[in-house]
């Protein structure tokens, strides 16, 4: 049975953080197929076109029948741990420093035996549940969990390696007048977060929900306006090493694309606060969230994005909105491998349209800040890095990886 974790002691300010190390990241262009469907929190293996039978590890050719068509395909999680084992002792630096680690091997009902990762409450002979994680190194793995919910399941010291669970973990959300970061604020607390720092730009002018996240004992309100650098890096000094999780909620929506504005102001403002304040909270916190990767149970985990589904392929009418999202995105897969390795996963969340004033004119369906709160928890327990939040994100995902020109073809119709 898992040992209920307990909230972390407060860090004496001469004690020592733990250098990051991560586990061994080479994998084949081939094996980076099993990394998709990991950042999307599927368990999925290559299965063969011709015979219909699953392949692993990762082959460029059918073990069975020799095709080389080996798509991308779900497959059953169940399956039976046939032997496991801990490792007591390790020539790698990562594994040495979280001895002892439990391995085994796992006899999928689909066929392949798989080596994996062992959850503590994992028993030989049992039905365990397959998943496959991101490591530290931001390489997919096969994690064995229980098949049956086990208690105390979240809080195993192997899990939560794979996880970024908010449970005794403080936060900072970096936009709390819009109802999206307040909502994420609100599930924040919920999920068991012992602070969560809530940004609010111009802190002097009333905003709708004020009282109610000034009422949560857990919540602290904080000056903080990311198109302002200063601003930025004066918050970094005073909380950066209390942010364990950052959520990146700002959001500047105007609709318009290139011949339906006159000028550049508009489009300014639209690139310091997407673009520009990324930066601004990148150049600040990553390096000191960088550097607490590896500090024990109260470690930085996570830095997340919220992004339009709409920065993956320009919609017209809010065109330009859909170029500043595309070019955050494009700074947020900078900032994912300047801290790989680092024990900091980034995770970008795609969303349609939020219930907002700004997209008040579209029919639905649309994404509630609750919808969206929601999916961002269950992203940081599952240890998801690429999360797609609502109907329209889903149809989207689908049709771009179906034909992308298509759908570019659609969105400007």
């Amino acid at each position: 049975m898992t040992i209920p974790l307990e909230k972390p002691a407060p860090k004496g300010g001469l004690w020592r953080t733990r250098t990051p190390s991560s586990p061994p990241g080479r994998r084949s262009r081939t094996a980076h197929l099993l990394t998709q469907a990991a950042a999307e929190s599927r368990f999925a293996l290559q299965r063969c076109a011709e015979c219909n039978n699953f392949a692993y590890p990762p082959r460029d050719c059918c073990p069975i029948c020799l095709s080389i068509n080996l798509p991308l395909s779900d497959a059953p999680t169940s399956g039976i741990l046939v032997s496991a084992t801990e490792i007591q002792v390790s020539g790698d630096v990562y594994f040495r420093e979280r001895s002892p680690w439990r391995v085994g091997m796992v006899q999928l009902q689909c066929g392949p035996i798989m080596i994996a990762h062992i959850h503590g409450d994992c028993q030989e002979g049992e039905t365990v549940k397959m998943s496959l994680q991101l490591d530290k190194a931001g390489q997919a793995v096969a994690f064995a969990s229980p098949g049956t919910t086990t208690p105390n399941q979240a809080d195993d010291k192997q899990w939560r390696e794979f996880t970024a669970d908010p449970r005794y973990r403080r936060a900072l959300v970096t936009d709390g007048r819009n109802e999206a970061g307040q909502a994420i604020a609100l599930a924040l607390v919920a999920a068991g977060a012992t602070t969560v720092f809530v940004g609010i730009p111009e802190r002097w002018r009333p905003f709708k929900g004020e009282d109610r996240l000034a009422s949560v004992t857990n919540i602290h309100l904080v000056s903080l306006d990311i198109g302002d650098q200063r601003s930025v890096a004066g918050l970094a000094a005073d909380i950066g090493p209390k942010t364990d999780i950052l959520v990146n909620t700002n959001d500047h929506v105007r609709p318009g694309g290139l011949l339906t504005r006159n000028g550049a102001g508009r489009y300014r403002e639209e690139i310091e606060r997407s673009y520009l304040g990324f930066v601004h909270l990148a150049q600040s916190f990553g390096p000191i969230m960088r550097g607490r990767g590896a500090d024990g149970a109260g470690s930085a985990v996570a830095w997340a994005n919220i992004f339009s589904i709409y920065s993956l392929s320009n919609w017209p009418a809010y065109g330009a909105y859909s170029a500043s999202q595309a070019a955050a995105l494009s700074l947020s897969q900078c900032l994912r491998a300047e801290l790989r390795g680092s024990g900091v996963r980034v995770m970008n969340l795609f969303t349609g349209p939020i219930e907002s004033d700004w997209f008040q004119g579209l029919p639905p369906p649309k994404v509630s800040p609750e919808a969206l709160a929601a999916a961002l928890i269950r992203a940081l327990k599952s240890g998801s890095e690429d999360v797609f939040v609502g109907d329209v994100a889903e149809d989207f995902r689908r049709r771009l990886t179906t034909n992308p020109k298509a759908l570019e073809r659609e969105l400007g119709w």
